[in-house]
Protein backbone atom coordinates (compact mmCIF):
# COMPACT_ATOMS: atom_id res chain seq x y z
CA UNK A 1 0.00 0.00 0.00
CA UNK A 2 1.26 3.45 -0.92
CA UNK A 3 1.77 6.07 1.77
CA UNK A 4 1.07 9.57 0.44
CA UNK A 5 1.66 12.98 1.96
CA UNK A 6 0.25 16.09 0.33
CA UNK A 7 1.94 19.31 1.40
CA UNK A 8 -0.76 21.92 0.90
CA UNK A 9 -0.36 25.63 0.30
CA UNK A 10 -3.75 26.14 1.97
CA UNK A 11 -6.35 23.84 3.48
CA UNK A 12 -8.87 22.74 0.83
CA UNK A 13 -12.06 24.80 0.57
CA UNK A 14 -14.02 23.26 -2.34
CA UNK A 15 -16.95 25.63 -1.82
CA UNK A 16 -14.66 28.66 -1.96
CA UNK A 17 -12.37 27.99 -4.92
CA UNK A 18 -11.73 25.73 -7.89
CA UNK A 19 -8.30 24.99 -6.43
CA UNK A 20 -9.99 23.44 -3.40
CA UNK A 21 -12.19 21.30 -5.64
CA UNK A 22 -9.22 20.10 -7.65
CA UNK A 23 -7.27 19.17 -4.54
CA UNK A 24 -10.14 17.04 -3.26
CA UNK A 25 -10.31 15.32 -6.66
CA UNK A 26 -6.65 14.35 -6.38
CA UNK A 27 -7.03 13.22 -2.78
CA UNK A 28 -10.02 11.10 -3.77
CA UNK A 29 -7.97 9.29 -6.40
CA UNK A 30 -5.48 8.24 -3.73
CA UNK A 31 -8.17 7.24 -1.25
CA UNK A 32 -10.05 5.22 -3.90
CA UNK A 33 -6.92 3.07 -4.09
CA UNK A 34 -7.03 2.69 -0.28
CA UNK A 35 -3.70 4.45 0.01
CA UNK A 36 -2.76 5.98 3.36
CA UNK A 37 -3.00 9.75 2.93
CA UNK A 38 -1.79 12.62 5.12
CA UNK A 39 -2.49 16.26 4.33
CA UNK A 40 0.06 18.63 5.89
CA UNK A 41 -0.17 22.40 5.65
CA UNK A 42 1.53 25.44 7.23
CA UNK A 43 -1.52 27.70 6.78
CA UNK A 44 -4.14 28.46 9.41
CA UNK A 45 -7.36 26.46 8.99
CA UNK A 46 -10.25 28.71 8.04
CA UNK A 47 -13.95 28.53 8.76
CA UNK A 48 -14.79 26.85 5.45
CA UNK A 49 -12.09 24.15 5.35
CA UNK A 50 -13.23 20.74 4.22
CA UNK A 51 -13.21 18.11 6.97
CA UNK A 52 -10.67 15.66 5.56
CA UNK A 53 -11.61 13.09 8.19
CA UNK A 54 -14.66 12.35 6.06
CA UNK A 55 -12.27 10.90 3.49
CA UNK A 56 -10.15 9.03 6.03
CA UNK A 57 -7.28 11.50 5.63
CA UNK A 58 -4.99 12.53 8.49
CA UNK A 59 -4.39 16.28 8.85
CA UNK A 60 -1.15 17.75 10.17
CA UNK A 61 -0.15 21.38 10.76
CA UNK A 62 3.49 21.96 9.87
CA UNK A 63 5.89 24.90 10.20
CA UNK A 64 8.06 26.49 7.55
CA UNK A 65 11.77 26.95 8.28
CA UNK A 66 11.52 24.52 11.17
CA UNK A 67 13.39 21.26 11.64
CA UNK A 68 10.33 19.71 13.30
CA UNK A 69 9.23 18.83 9.75
CA UNK A 70 12.39 16.71 9.37
CA UNK A 71 11.43 14.47 12.26
CA UNK A 72 7.85 14.27 11.02
CA UNK A 73 8.76 13.25 7.46
CA UNK A 74 11.46 10.80 8.60
CA UNK A 75 8.94 9.04 10.81
CA UNK A 76 6.22 9.03 8.17
CA UNK A 77 8.48 7.76 5.34
CA UNK A 78 5.99 8.34 2.50
CA UNK A 79 6.35 6.63 -0.85
CA UNK A 80 4.75 9.62 -2.61
CA UNK A 81 4.98 13.33 -1.78
CA UNK A 82 2.72 15.77 -3.61
CA UNK A 83 3.52 19.48 -3.38
CA UNK A 84 0.53 21.80 -3.78
CA UNK A 85 2.03 24.59 -5.93
CA UNK A 86 5.69 25.34 -6.45
CA UNK A 87 6.01 27.46 -3.31
CA UNK A 88 5.58 24.34 -1.17
CA UNK A 89 8.23 22.50 -3.16
CA UNK A 90 10.61 25.41 -2.59
CA UNK A 91 9.95 25.33 1.15
CA UNK A 92 9.90 21.59 1.79
CA UNK A 93 11.35 19.89 -1.29
CA UNK A 94 14.93 19.84 -0.05
CA UNK A 95 13.84 18.33 3.28
CA UNK A 96 11.88 15.60 1.48
CA UNK A 97 14.80 14.85 -0.84
CA UNK A 98 17.20 14.65 2.10
CA UNK A 99 15.11 12.47 4.41
CA UNK A 100 12.99 10.46 1.91
CA UNK A 101 15.20 10.24 -1.19
CA UNK A 102 13.25 7.32 -2.68
CA UNK A 103 9.83 8.98 -2.40
CA UNK A 104 8.23 9.98 -5.70
CA UNK A 105 8.02 13.78 -5.80
CA UNK A 106 4.94 15.17 -7.58
CA UNK A 107 4.20 18.86 -8.14
CA UNK A 108 0.61 19.97 -8.71
CA UNK A 109 1.08 23.32 -10.42
CA UNK A 110 -2.64 24.31 -10.12
CA UNK A 111 -1.93 26.77 -12.94
CA UNK A 112 1.27 28.41 -14.15
CA UNK A 113 1.48 31.22 -11.62
CA UNK A 114 4.13 33.03 -13.63
CA UNK A 115 1.93 33.05 -16.74
CA UNK A 116 -1.04 34.44 -14.82
CA UNK A 117 1.01 37.14 -13.09
CA UNK A 118 2.89 38.14 -16.24
CA UNK A 119 -0.41 38.58 -18.05
CA UNK A 120 -1.66 40.65 -15.12
CA UNK A 121 1.42 42.87 -15.28
CA UNK A 122 0.89 43.41 -19.00
CA UNK A 123 -2.65 44.62 -18.26
CA UNK A 124 -1.31 47.01 -15.62
CA UNK A 125 1.32 48.32 -18.01
CA UNK A 126 -1.17 48.66 -20.86
CA UNK A 127 0.97 46.42 -23.06
CA UNK A 128 0.35 43.32 -25.12
CA UNK A 129 1.61 40.12 -23.50
CA UNK A 130 4.18 37.93 -25.28
CA UNK A 131 5.32 34.49 -24.11
CA UNK A 132 8.98 35.49 -24.50
CA UNK A 133 8.52 37.89 -21.58
CA UNK A 134 8.27 34.87 -19.27
CA UNK A 135 11.88 33.87 -19.95
CA UNK A 136 13.04 37.06 -18.22
CA UNK A 137 10.58 36.73 -15.36
CA UNK A 138 12.00 35.66 -11.99
CA UNK A 139 8.78 33.91 -10.98
CA UNK A 140 8.89 31.79 -14.13
CA UNK A 141 12.47 30.79 -13.38
CA UNK A 142 11.50 29.71 -9.87
CA UNK A 143 8.43 27.84 -11.08
CA UNK A 144 10.21 25.98 -13.87
CA UNK A 145 13.11 25.12 -11.55
CA UNK A 146 10.57 23.52 -9.22
CA UNK A 147 9.06 21.54 -12.10
CA UNK A 148 12.51 20.26 -13.05
CA UNK A 149 13.32 19.22 -9.47
CA UNK A 150 10.20 17.07 -9.24
CA UNK A 151 9.72 13.64 -10.82
CA UNK A 152 6.26 14.46 -12.19
CA UNK A 153 4.38 17.75 -12.55
CA UNK A 154 0.63 17.88 -13.04
CA UNK A 155 -0.65 20.46 -15.52
CA UNK A 156 -4.32 21.38 -15.46
CA UNK A 157 -4.22 22.88 -18.96
CA UNK A 158 -3.03 21.37 -22.24
CA UNK A 159 -2.01 24.86 -23.32
CA UNK A 160 0.37 25.19 -20.38
CA UNK A 161 1.84 21.73 -20.94
CA UNK A 162 2.59 22.58 -24.57
CA UNK A 163 4.02 25.96 -23.54
CA UNK A 164 6.50 24.29 -21.20
CA UNK A 165 7.54 21.79 -23.86
CA UNK A 166 7.76 24.21 -26.80
CA UNK A 167 9.12 27.36 -25.15
CA UNK A 168 11.07 26.06 -22.16
CA UNK A 169 12.15 22.67 -23.58
CA UNK A 170 10.84 20.72 -20.60
CA UNK A 171 10.93 16.97 -21.28
CA UNK A 172 7.39 15.69 -21.88
CA UNK A 173 8.07 12.72 -19.59
CA UNK A 174 8.03 15.11 -16.61
CA UNK A 175 4.59 16.54 -17.40
CA UNK A 176 1.13 15.02 -17.03
CA UNK A 177 -2.07 16.68 -18.18
CA UNK A 178 -4.69 16.23 -15.46
CA UNK A 179 -7.60 18.70 -15.81
CA UNK A 180 -10.67 19.00 -13.61
CA UNK A 181 -12.32 15.58 -13.43
CA UNK A 182 -16.09 15.23 -13.63
CA UNK A 183 -18.79 12.66 -14.22
CA UNK A 184 -20.64 12.80 -17.53
CA UNK A 185 -23.99 14.57 -17.02
CA UNK A 186 -26.85 12.07 -16.96
CA UNK A 187 -30.10 12.52 -18.84
CA UNK A 188 -31.94 12.68 -15.52
CA UNK A 189 -29.73 15.46 -14.14
CA UNK A 190 -30.01 17.46 -17.37
CA UNK A 191 -33.79 17.14 -17.43
CA UNK A 192 -33.97 18.35 -13.81
CA UNK A 193 -32.23 21.66 -14.62
CA UNK A 194 -34.26 24.90 -14.89
CA UNK A 195 -35.38 25.67 -18.42
CA UNK A 196 -34.65 28.76 -20.50
CA UNK A 197 -37.94 30.31 -19.42
CA UNK A 198 -37.33 29.53 -15.74
CA UNK A 199 -33.99 31.33 -15.72
CA UNK A 200 -33.19 35.01 -15.69
CA UNK A 201 -30.33 37.45 -15.17
CA UNK A 202 -26.55 37.13 -15.32
CA UNK A 203 -24.18 35.65 -12.76
CA UNK A 204 -20.46 35.70 -12.21
CA UNK A 205 -18.69 33.83 -9.42
CA UNK A 206 -15.16 33.54 -8.09
CA UNK A 207 -13.02 33.80 -4.97
CA UNK A 208 -12.14 37.46 -4.36
CA UNK A 209 -8.68 36.46 -3.13
CA UNK A 210 -7.87 35.56 -6.74
CA UNK A 211 -6.73 38.61 -8.73
CA UNK A 212 -8.39 37.67 -12.07
CA UNK A 213 -11.75 37.41 -10.29
CA UNK A 214 -11.39 40.82 -8.64
CA UNK A 215 -10.39 42.33 -11.96
CA UNK A 216 -13.30 40.86 -13.92
CA UNK A 217 -15.81 42.26 -11.41
CA UNK A 218 -14.36 45.75 -11.89
CA UNK A 219 -14.37 45.26 -15.66
CA UNK A 220 -18.00 44.19 -15.59
CA UNK A 221 -18.97 47.11 -13.37
CA UNK A 222 -17.16 49.82 -15.32
CA UNK A 223 -17.14 48.62 -18.94
CA UNK A 224 -19.50 45.75 -19.71
CA UNK A 225 -22.60 46.17 -17.56
CA UNK A 226 -23.35 49.83 -18.37
CA UNK A 227 -23.67 48.89 -22.06
CA UNK A 228 -25.36 45.54 -21.54
CA UNK A 229 -27.91 46.98 -19.13
CA UNK A 230 -29.11 49.49 -21.73
CA UNK A 231 -29.82 46.68 -24.17
CA UNK A 232 -31.43 44.40 -21.56
CA UNK A 233 -33.03 46.81 -19.07
CA UNK A 234 -34.90 44.10 -17.14
CA UNK A 235 -31.79 41.95 -16.57
CA UNK A 236 -29.66 41.98 -13.42
CA UNK A 237 -25.99 41.26 -12.80
CA UNK A 238 -25.37 39.06 -9.73
CA UNK A 239 -21.81 38.77 -8.40
CA UNK A 240 -20.84 35.99 -5.98
CA UNK A 241 -17.48 35.18 -4.43
CA UNK A 242 -15.87 34.11 -1.18
CA UNK A 243 -13.69 36.46 0.86
CA UNK A 244 -15.13 39.71 -0.50
CA UNK A 245 -13.64 42.74 1.25
CA UNK A 246 -15.57 45.87 2.14
CA UNK A 247 -14.39 47.71 -0.97
CA UNK A 248 -15.61 44.77 -3.10
CA UNK A 249 -19.03 44.86 -1.46
CA UNK A 250 -19.24 48.61 -2.03
CA UNK A 251 -19.58 47.88 -5.75
CA UNK A 252 -23.11 46.73 -4.98
CA UNK A 253 -25.44 49.15 -6.79
CA UNK A 254 -29.10 48.03 -6.72
CA UNK A 255 -30.20 51.09 -8.71
CA UNK A 256 -27.95 49.92 -11.53
CA UNK A 257 -29.14 46.32 -11.07
CA UNK A 258 -25.56 45.34 -10.19
CA UNK A 259 -25.65 43.16 -7.07
CA UNK A 260 -22.53 42.03 -5.16
CA UNK A 261 -23.67 39.23 -2.86
CA UNK A 262 -20.46 37.74 -1.45
CA UNK A 263 -20.19 34.04 -0.72
CA UNK A 264 -22.74 31.71 -2.32
CA UNK A 265 -24.08 29.01 -0.06
CA UNK A 266 -24.58 26.86 -3.16
CA UNK A 267 -22.69 27.72 -6.35
CA UNK A 268 -24.80 25.19 -8.25
CA UNK A 269 -28.02 26.88 -7.18
CA UNK A 270 -27.07 30.42 -8.16
CA UNK A 271 -25.52 29.31 -11.46
CA UNK A 272 -28.38 27.01 -12.46
CA UNK A 273 -30.94 29.78 -11.90
CA UNK A 274 -29.04 32.27 -14.08
CA UNK A 275 -29.53 32.41 -17.82
CA UNK A 276 -25.88 33.28 -18.55
CA UNK A 277 -22.60 33.06 -16.63
CA UNK A 278 -20.74 36.23 -17.60
CA UNK A 279 -16.98 36.36 -16.92
CA UNK A 280 -14.88 38.06 -19.64
CA UNK A 281 -11.55 37.54 -17.84
CA UNK A 282 -8.75 39.88 -18.86
CA UNK A 283 -5.93 37.71 -17.55
CA UNK A 284 -5.40 34.35 -15.89
CA UNK A 285 -3.99 30.88 -16.47
CA UNK A 286 -5.00 27.25 -16.08
CA UNK A 287 -8.61 26.15 -16.35
CA UNK A 288 -11.49 28.15 -14.90
CA UNK A 289 -13.61 26.18 -12.45
CA UNK A 290 -16.52 28.62 -12.83
CA UNK A 291 -17.02 27.48 -16.43
CA UNK A 292 -17.00 23.81 -15.45
CA UNK A 293 -19.70 24.73 -12.93
CA UNK A 294 -21.56 26.56 -15.68
CA UNK A 295 -21.49 23.55 -17.98
CA UNK A 296 -22.56 21.16 -15.22
CA UNK A 297 -25.53 23.38 -14.45
CA UNK A 298 -26.51 23.91 -18.06
CA UNK A 299 -25.65 27.60 -18.01
CA UNK A 300 -24.07 29.06 -21.18
CA UNK A 301 -20.88 31.01 -20.52
CA UNK A 302 -19.66 34.29 -21.99
CA UNK A 303 -15.95 34.94 -21.67
CA UNK A 304 -12.69 36.02 -23.32
CA UNK A 305 -10.09 33.95 -25.18
CA UNK A 306 -8.08 33.72 -21.94
CA UNK A 307 -11.17 32.58 -20.06
CA UNK A 308 -11.84 29.76 -22.53
CA UNK A 309 -8.15 28.90 -23.00
CA UNK A 310 -7.50 25.16 -22.85
CA UNK A 311 -11.07 24.34 -21.89
CA UNK A 312 -12.89 23.19 -25.01
CA UNK A 313 -10.22 21.97 -27.44
CA UNK A 314 -11.70 21.74 -30.94
CA UNK A 315 -15.27 21.59 -29.66
CA UNK A 316 -17.69 24.54 -29.91
CA UNK A 317 -17.73 26.71 -26.77
CA UNK A 318 -20.88 26.69 -24.66
CA UNK A 319 -21.69 30.33 -25.29
CA UNK A 320 -19.62 33.29 -26.47
CA UNK A 321 -15.85 33.88 -26.65
CA UNK A 322 -14.78 37.40 -27.62
CA UNK A 323 -12.07 39.89 -26.69
CA UNK A 324 -13.88 42.78 -28.37
CA UNK A 325 -16.30 44.57 -26.04
CA UNK A 326 -18.79 45.59 -28.72
CA UNK A 327 -18.93 42.08 -30.19
CA UNK A 328 -19.14 40.48 -26.76
CA UNK A 329 -22.14 42.63 -25.76
CA UNK A 330 -23.99 42.12 -29.05
CA UNK A 331 -23.48 38.36 -29.00
CA UNK A 332 -24.43 38.17 -25.32
CA UNK A 333 -27.73 39.92 -25.98
CA UNK A 334 -28.47 37.47 -28.81
CA UNK A 335 -27.63 34.50 -26.59
CA UNK A 336 -29.74 35.84 -23.70
CA UNK A 337 -32.84 36.42 -25.85
CA UNK A 338 -32.71 33.56 -28.38
CA UNK A 339 -33.97 30.29 -26.90
CA UNK A 340 -32.72 28.07 -29.74
CA UNK A 341 -29.25 29.56 -29.60
CA UNK A 342 -29.21 29.30 -25.81
CA UNK A 343 -30.21 25.61 -25.88
CA UNK A 344 -27.54 24.86 -28.47
CA UNK A 345 -24.90 26.53 -26.27
CA UNK A 346 -26.12 24.51 -23.29
CA UNK A 347 -25.74 21.29 -25.27
CA UNK A 348 -22.20 22.26 -26.26
CA UNK A 349 -21.34 22.47 -22.55
CA UNK A 350 -22.58 18.95 -21.91
CA UNK A 351 -20.53 17.71 -24.87
CA UNK A 352 -17.37 19.40 -23.57
CA UNK A 353 -17.81 17.76 -20.15
CA UNK A 354 -18.46 14.32 -21.63
CA UNK A 355 -15.56 14.52 -24.08
CA UNK A 356 -12.80 16.34 -22.21
CA UNK A 357 -13.23 15.91 -18.44
CA UNK A 358 -14.07 12.25 -17.91
CA UNK A 359 -12.99 11.35 -14.38
CA UNK A 360 -12.15 7.68 -15.01
CA UNK A 361 -9.84 8.42 -17.93
CA UNK A 362 -7.65 10.89 -16.07
CA UNK A 363 -7.64 8.88 -12.84
CA UNK A 364 -6.23 5.93 -14.73
CA UNK A 365 -3.74 8.11 -16.58
CA UNK A 366 -2.35 9.54 -13.34
CA UNK A 367 -2.16 6.20 -11.55
CA UNK A 368 -0.40 4.61 -14.53
CA UNK A 369 2.15 7.44 -14.66
CA UNK A 370 2.83 7.08 -10.94
CA UNK A 371 3.35 3.34 -11.23
CA UNK A 372 5.59 3.57 -14.30
CA UNK A 373 7.75 6.31 -12.79
CA UNK A 374 8.12 4.58 -9.44
CA UNK A 375 9.16 1.36 -11.15
CA UNK A 376 11.87 3.22 -13.08
CA UNK A 377 12.66 6.02 -10.66
CA UNK A 378 16.45 5.82 -10.84
CA UNK A 379 16.50 5.87 -14.65
CA UNK A 380 13.85 8.60 -14.72
CA UNK A 381 15.96 10.83 -12.49
CA UNK A 382 19.16 10.06 -14.41
CA UNK A 383 17.46 11.18 -17.60
CA UNK A 384 16.37 14.41 -15.89
CA UNK A 385 19.95 15.68 -15.49
CA UNK A 386 19.10 19.36 -15.12
CA UNK A 387 16.55 18.49 -12.47
CA UNK A 388 19.23 16.63 -10.51
CA UNK A 389 21.57 19.58 -10.91
CA UNK A 390 18.97 22.01 -9.62
CA UNK A 391 18.10 19.65 -6.78
CA UNK A 392 21.74 19.59 -5.67
CA UNK A 393 22.20 23.36 -5.69
CA UNK A 394 18.74 24.12 -4.28
CA UNK A 395 19.26 21.66 -1.44
CA UNK A 396 22.45 23.42 -0.43
CA UNK A 397 21.29 27.05 -0.80
CA UNK A 398 17.74 26.60 0.52
CA UNK A 399 18.86 24.30 3.30
CA UNK A 400 21.31 26.75 4.83
CA UNK A 401 19.02 29.74 4.34
CA UNK A 402 16.25 27.86 6.12
CA UNK A 403 18.57 26.79 8.93
CA UNK A 404 19.70 30.41 9.32
CA UNK A 405 16.07 31.62 9.53
CA UNK A 406 15.26 28.90 12.07
CA UNK A 407 18.25 29.86 14.20
CA UNK A 408 17.32 33.53 13.97
CA UNK A 409 13.74 32.78 15.03
CA UNK A 410 15.00 30.99 18.15
CA UNK A 411 16.99 34.06 19.28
Amino acid sequence: MQKVIVIGYVWPEPNSSAAGTRMLQLLQIFRDKNWEVTFACPAVQGEFCYDLRQMGIVSKTIQINDSSFDEFIKKLQPSIVLFDRFMMEEQFGWRVAEHCPNALRILDTEDLHSLRKARHQAIKDGKEFHIDQLKRYNLAQREIASILRCDISLLISEVERELLIAHFKIDASLLVYIPFMTEAPSTESINALPTFEERQHFVTIGNFLHAPNRDVVMYLKKEVWPILRKKLPKAEMHVYGSYAKEHNLQLNQPKEKFFVKGRAESAAEVISNARILLAPLRFGAGLKGKFIDGMQNGTPCVTSSIGAEGMHGNLPWNGIVSDDLETLVAETVALYTNKDRWQQAQQHGFEILSTRYQKEHFQQQLLQKIETTQNNLSAHRTQNFFGSLLQLHNTQSTKYMSMWIEAKNRN
